[in-house]
């Protein structure tokens, strides 16, 4: 039976940047695909005691549940911003080919 697989969702100061993390996640295979959103999405948050907003870029990448931490730490590594939003969403189900898939284009 396949393991469980996982959503990764963060977000990117632009898709520049979520671009070339996703294909350094891709070459190295811890994730099998990456959906970097198209459009810009505005941010409003409270960061230093103040509200701020900015202009991000969403990006979901899709891998294999065992692989959070080494996907999370990557990810922090990767990622400009001192308190990124890396936030894993576990799949209680997925079409078996899908998650088939995930765990043939990633490795622990």
């Amino acid at each position: 039976m396949t393991s469980k697989i996982c959503f990764i969702y963060t977000t990117w100061p632009d898709k520049r940047s979520a671009k070339a993390a996703a294909k350094k996640l891709l070459d190295e295979r811890l994730v099998a695909c990456a959906n970097i959103f198209g459009g810009a999405i505005t941010s409003l948050y409270r960061w230093q005691g103040r509200v701020s907003q900015s202009v991000e870029t969403v990006m979901i990448l899709k891998t294999r549940d065992r692989l959070w931490s080494r996907v999370e730490r990557r990810v922090f590594e990767l990622h400009p911003y001192d308190c990124p939003c890396i936030v894993k969403v576990t799949t209680p189900q997925a079409h078996r080919a899908f998650a088939d898939w995930i765990h043939s284009e990633t490795r622990i």
